[in-house]
């Protein structure tokens, strides 16, 4: 578990640009990605909200995507390494900044960045936000971890996590759960050497929200969902399943 977008954190000896390195290394290519790619190809304009590194759309331009590509985050050092293709818009901002004039087709929001929408206002303030930037009839498309799943019970010290970096460094990515309540999550991610040495800490507020309680915030936004999964194959939603995917489309006000 790579701890979302968005994330505070204390730096030692382990930069921003590492980090973002090490995201990549950490997140490599998998069925959630060819999930959002086949909704991407099918779309003429797309806003990829929480883009990260900017991993999937740079792989749309290399599919032959050639029409509008646009990436949203906040994290600087993320933007650095999305930028090494020129060809797509870049933009440093929240989820809450994808101002547009129903501009684009498709919005995606990958790699649970849904996530660290916490709190009802960012949520609502977000979710407007990208309603706005969508025609009517556009698509968002997003994946969030189920809270049945109980994710969470999964991250603590002695669960680590060893890799080596880009590098070659061997680490290691240890989580703490702080607390849980009222469905938030509030842990941090620590990168260590594999003797235990902290090199940076980072720390994440992440929402676990179910089925009905996306629906609700969707349609007060001006989306109806088309589509509920359990999985990147398209599997049903269970109650206790990993995840929770939603293609929603925004509607008329």
């Amino acid at each position: 578990m790579a701890a979302a977008a968005g994330r505070g954190h204390t730096a030692a000896v382990y930069s921003d640009a590492d980090a973002a390195e090490l995201y990549d290394r950490l997140n490599t290519w998998g069925p959630d990605d060819d999930f959002y790619l086949s909704f991407v190809l099918d779309a003429p304009s797309v806003l990829d909200v929480g883009c990260g590194t900017g991993r999937l759309l740079h792989r749309a331009r290399e599919a032959g995507h050639t029409g509008r590509l646009t990436g949203l985050d906040p994290d600087a050092a993320a933007l650095a390494r999305a930028r090494r293709r020129g060809d797509i818009e870049w933009i440093e901002g929240r989820a809450a900044d994808a101002a547009g004039a129903s501009e684009f087709a498709l919005a995606v929001m990958t790699g649970n960045a849904f996530q660290v929408l916490v709190t009802d206002e960012e949520l609502r303030t977000s979710l407007a936000a990208i309603r706005a930037a969508l025609a009517v009839g556009g698509r968002f498309v997003f994946g969030t971890r189920n809270p049945g799943a109980r994710a969470w019970e999964g991250w603590h010290p002695s669960n680590p996590f060893d890799l080596v970096d880009h590098a070659g460094r061997p680490l290691r990515l240890i989580h703490r759960v702080e607390s849980v309540a009222d469905g938030v999550v509030t842990l941090t991610e620590t990168t260590a050497t594999r003797e235990g040495d902290p090199l940076r800490t980072d720390r994440a507020r992440l929402r676990f929200l179910d089925a009905d309680g996306i629906g609700a915030f969707l349609a007060e936004a001006g989306f109806t969902v088309d589509s509920w999964y359990g999985d990147w194959a398209r599997g049903p939603l269970t109650a206790t399943g990993e995840n929770i995917v939603v293609v929603a489309r925004a509607v008329g006000h």
